[in-house]
């Protein structure tokens, strides 16, 4: 006898409280193997195919493409184990049993114990289960004045015994539309109730009693002033990655007293360097490097001097926490909005090494196949805002770091260059800080070493 288990959408790390469903990769009535990816989801960090912990037959899916569900709500149900002849054989021999050995260890479903099982309850068993229990035939309630319509008055859809219902989502709604579960009929697996039925039967109370009192219809309150109306135009959820962004940014807003210092600095020289690093040949040629890999190489050698900026604020504890490794995130602009992917141990790693490992992490972010571990973890941001043709910014520290140095463009300006007036290449850097973590003296220290660096790379050899 087949089982129905209830595979939920699982914590997918990092604090991530809910996720969207971009595409299903399974149909209604698909066979299923263990630990068979089943949908993709876009949370705030990634997108990320979820594997079922399951194999079986899917019976039910929840969501449509483009829902954004919160970490625990249904994804599909899975009918686990059968008669003979229900399932193919591969997955019919395992039973039960097989979904306790996924490889996948998801928060929820781990690999060591058996994942927690909710038994689906067939339409026979329950008038069989409900009848000892109830003695007499329940009597149905009606409103004081009822109106006609194929809505039945109100009934605790718990009161009476158990239902044809696998989703807590799909109770909810009911609950919220007053609707007697067992006034309908489920179209899911074995009688399973969906949310498209009960949806349905939302759709056929409004048509069919509009006016019935025992449908209770929101009522906007009236207008207290012409200010208080709904500001016409286009709405655009904040969710996905705007939405995560828009969280972060007004987190930092809140709990940081952030403080900027900024400078000009001469970028001739380390042009020049660049020139000579990337124009060698023969055996000591590498790949290219960019003056990003350049500026974050000077970022590690700065915070190895001024390790207060390489830090994050304990509230709770009230407490200062330094940080030993430097992750170094760096702002990238995608198509899907802007993330921060992060360069582990940045500070063991010369400038041809975070060089390439900040191409690979941008192609992964164009693409969208950034994992949550890639963008989560960063100690220090780097953000060159120079790419957009902007000089200056006040940008806003990536919650929980205490710093952020911000890149203007680099371009040719009048500047007095050994007591003469000429023309070099002068760039704009900017230092946002906490000043919870340090003075402006820590910060401005901290800003004119990356400025003396660009002016003069050579100072690099020391630290090399």
């Amino acid at each position: 006898m087949p089982k129905v288990l209830e595979f939920k959408l699982p914590d997918l790390g990092e604090g991530l409280t809910e996720a969207e469903i971009v595409r299903w990769l399974v149909e209604v009535g698909d066979v299923v193997a263990i630990d068979q990816p089943v949908v993709e989801v876009e949370t705030a960090k990634a997108m990320v195919e979820v594997p079922c912990p399951y194999g079986g037959v899917v019976t039910a899916r929840f969501g449509e493409e483009g829902t954004e569900l919160p970490v625990g709500s249904p994804l599909l149900t899975v009918a686990v184990g059968s008669a003979e002849g229900d399932l193919p054989e591969d997955l019919s021999d395992k039973g039960t049993d097989g979904a306790e050995s996924s490889g996948n260890v998801l928060v929820g479903y781990g690999t060591g114990a058996p994942a927690a099982r909710r038994r689906r309850v067939r339409p026979e068993a329950i008038s069989a289960a409900a009848a000892p229990v109830a003695e007499p035939a329940p009597v149905p309630v009606t409103a004081p004045a009822p109106a006609p319509g194929p809505v039945p008055a109100p009934v605790s859809d718990e009161a009476s015994g158990p239902v044809a219902v696998v989703s807590p989502l799909v109770r909810r709604l009911a609950r919220q539309h007053d609707l007697d579960l067992r006034q309908l009929t489920g179209s899911g697996f074995d009688g399973l109730i969906l949310r498209a039925d009960v949806e349905s039967a939302i759709r056929a109370a409004a048509n069919g009693t509009a006016a019935a009192p025992s449908v209770p219809v929101p009522v906007s309150p009236p207008a207290s002033s012409p200010t208080s109306a709904p500001v016409a135009g286009e709405r655009i959820p904040l969710r996905g990655v705007r939405g995560a962004v828009a969280d972060k940014l007004a987190r930092s807003r809140r709990e940081i007293p952030d403080a900027t210092c900024w400078v000009d600095a001469d970028a001739t020289e380390l042009m020049a360097a660049r020139a000579a690093m990337n124009g060698a040949g023969g055996p000591t040629a590498g790949p290219k490097v960019s003056v990003l890999a350049l500026l974050a190489r000077i970022c590690t050698a700065a915070l190895a001097r001024f390790p207060e900026l390489n830090s994050m604020v304990d509230l709770e504890a009230r407490e200062i926490v330094r940080l030993p490794a430097v992750h170094l995130g760096f702002a990238a602009q995608t198509e899907r909005g802007l993330v921060v992917p992060v360069v582990r141990d940045a500070q063991s790693r010369n400038a041809e090494s975070i060089g390439a490992e900040i191409g690979r992490l941008t192609e992964a972010a164009r693409t969208g196949t950034l994992t949550p571990a890639e963008l989560t973890g960063g100690t220090f941001t780097l953000n060159n805002y120079g790419v957009f043709g902007v000089d200056g910014s006040t940008p806003i520290i990536n919650h929980p770091e205490a710093a952020m140095l911000g890149v203007g463009r680099i371009v040719p300006k009048p500047w007095v260059h050994r007591g003469e007036l000429a023309v070099r290449q002068v760039v704009q850097l900017s230092l946002t800080f906490d000043h919870r973590v340090c003075d402006g003296g820590t910060a401005g220290g901290f800003l004119r070493y990356v400025a003396d660096c660009v002016e003069q790379p050579a100072l690099l050899l020391r630290t090399l």
